[in-house]
């Protein structure tokens, strides 16, 4: 639930109000999407897209639904498993993981249709909801 609860407690001669704080779990929304710099977009694309995400960080933030996150740079190191390093970030194809948004609901299916609503699906990105282990 994303409300506070209410419970009455009726004691002969007393009428007592009892507020429970609704506690909501942490997910970790990872946004992958084609590398940018390989599939480009006219520039009044780009404005809309942009102007889409402030808008939707605005009406989530405004919810206290986002709880922080980033978008990625693309300067990266991938670390083996016999210790070499590789001056690169993972992508699959063209495909990277461009940033990561940290979210607060009720249940993974919130989480889920506050990802569903965000406009990385404009360029042909997608969006993975996992819940955070340690709450």
């Amino acid at each position: 639930m994303s409300f506070d609860s209410l419970f009455y407690v009726i004691i002969p001669d007393h009428f007592i109000i009892v507020k429970i704080k609704a506690i909501m779990k942490n997910y970790i929304v990872l946004f992958r999407e084609p590398d940018g710099r390989v599939d480009e977009h006219p520039a009044e694309a780009i404005k809309k897209h942009q102007e889409n995400w402030a808008a939707w960080f605005t009406q989530w933030g405004a919810a206290g639904k986002l709880a922080g996150g980033s978008g990625l740079t693309l300067d990266g190191r991938i670390i083996k498993e016999n210790g070499s390093i590789v001056t690169d970030i993972h992508r699959v194809g063209t495909e990277i993981v461009g940033g990561y948004l940290l979210i607060k609901a009720d249940s993974i299916d919130e989480a889920t249709q506050i990802a569903a609503s965000c406009p990385i699906y404009e360029f042909g990105g997608y969006a993975e909801v996992r819940e955070l282990q340690n709450q």
